[in-house]
């Protein structure tokens, strides 16, 4: 675990965490996202992240981000421990939310997505692109090296749908230990239909695969990328979602010399998806970050390794960074124990 990235051997010296918060509708379908208690509460999940990362516990949401069972923590609260270890600043940016969360925001004031089933996903990608752009071009010289997560429930479908519609065969992951790849794949299939989309069709035209099939956290972080140009390392911290974005970005010409894709060894790893064949498809550098939560205490931690939850809010390029800022997996993982602790997220006592 000593390795990283080509060019990521030098300590950043004003890293900066970002993290795109989005909802999509996509997410209502039963069974889809288990991102959330029900289908309906997955609206909360993002500001309860959100405020989680902010503060550690939750404010104006009613139930905390976890995945059942054994209270599988969100992942947010790992890229908490990550802030609070390394004093790595953050930045939230809001692109269509449904609910609103009691955290400092740069709001793109935009839409939350629609039902990819429906003929229109996202009604303007081009304006939440251009708003994202001059966010970033705002970031850009706060930083050296800028990792962007997002928490988007239902995003790996939206993602499924934004590949094929760009000529890529994703397979993505998923929030469930047992992958829907057969409700995702008819959720995609009529999506596709809908918009009248065949494989390979908007290659030439990714925002508009955004907005037939796509949803609002994808023309964000593609314009934050654009925004902060080639002045800074970024890292796309997340799996098959951020590798729909990266291939918007390359297909809107965007360059991507200095952009990478970190995500955790859960989804690299996962045989129900194809991330590294992916990678290799859309050519992106990619590394995955184990987070060692198979050697916890807590019972919660432990479900990583069975399948539960894999990645989010960026928790794999968090690890990463942290990592790059000479902080061990050890003291990183141990802080991220604390604080579900702290939360009363164990169900058993530990091992």
């Amino acid at each position: 675990m000593d390795s990283f990235l080509p060019g990521h051997n030098d300590v950043p010296e004003n890293p900066l965490f970002v993290c795109v918060l989005s909802n999509t509708e996509t997410a209502y379908i039963e069974g889809l996202s288990a991102a959330g208690k029900s289908a309906k509460l997955t609206d909360y999940t993002p500001a309860g992240d959100a405020e989680l990362l902010e503060t550690g516990n939750i404010i104006s949401v009613p139930v905390l981000p976890m995945t059942p069972p054994f209270n599988t923590p969100t992942p947010g609260l790992t890229t908490r421990a990550v802030l609070d270890t390394t004093g790595v600043p953050h930045v939230f940016v809001r692109a269509g939310m449904k609910i609103t969360p009691e955290v400092p925001m740069m709001d793109l004031e935009v839409p939350a997505g629609a039902d990819i089933r429906n003929k229109i996903a996202v009604d303007d990608p081009q304006t939440v692109f251009k708003r994202a752009e001059e966010v970033g071009k705002k970031l850009k010289d706060k930083s050296d090296f800028i990792v962007i997560g997002e928490s988007i429930p239902g995003g790996t479908t939206t993602a499924q749908a934004v590949l094929n519609a760009l000529g890529y065969d994703g397979k993505v992951s998923s929030s469930a230990s047992v992958n829907p790849m057969g409700l995702k794949a008819q959720v995609v299939k009529q999506a596709l239909e809908s918009s009248d989309i065949t494989h390979g069709k908007l290659r030439q035209n990714p925002l508009e695969a955004v907005r037939c099939v796509g949803d609002p956290m994808m023309p964000a972080v593609a314009g934050l990328v654009s925004g902060i140009g080639c002045g800074a390392h970024v890292i796309l911290a997340g799996g098959t979602q951020m590798a729909a974005v990266f291939s918007i970005i390359k297909h809107m010409g965007i360059d991507t010399d200095n952009l990478s894709i970190v995500t955790t060894s859960y989804v690299a790893n996962d045989e129900t998806a194809n991330f590294r064949d992916l990678a290799k498809q859309i050519g992106v550098n990619m590394f995955a970050q184990d987070l060692g939560f198979g050697k916890s205490k807590l019972v919660g931690l432990q479900q990583y390794e069975k399948g539960y939850v894999k990645e989010g809010v960026g928790a794999g390029g968090a690890f990463y960074m942290g990592r790059l800022l000479g902080y061990s997996c050890q003291e990183m993982t141990a802080q991220v124990e604390k604080i579900c602790i702290e939360l009363a997220y164990l169900l058993d006592d530990y091992e």
